[in-house]
């Protein structure tokens, strides 16, 4: 946020996007949703936290 020269993290950036989502489509998986649709859902999140964490 303020050293706008720090190397980026994306492997971090990608492994919290990927809990983040993981926790809330198992929680969609255990309700009934489709476990494609469940990883396909986890994968964008990772895919935005990688251009969001590049563009910031």
């Amino acid at each position: 946020m303020y050293n706008k020269d720090s190397r980026k993290d994306w492997v971090s950036a990608a492994v919290t996007a990927g809990l983040g989502a993981g926790i809330v489509t198992t929680f969609a998986i255990s309700q009934g949703q489709h476990p494609l649709m469940a990883l396909g859902i986890t994968g964008f999140a990772i895919a935005a936290a990688l251009v969001i964490d590049h563009y910031s």
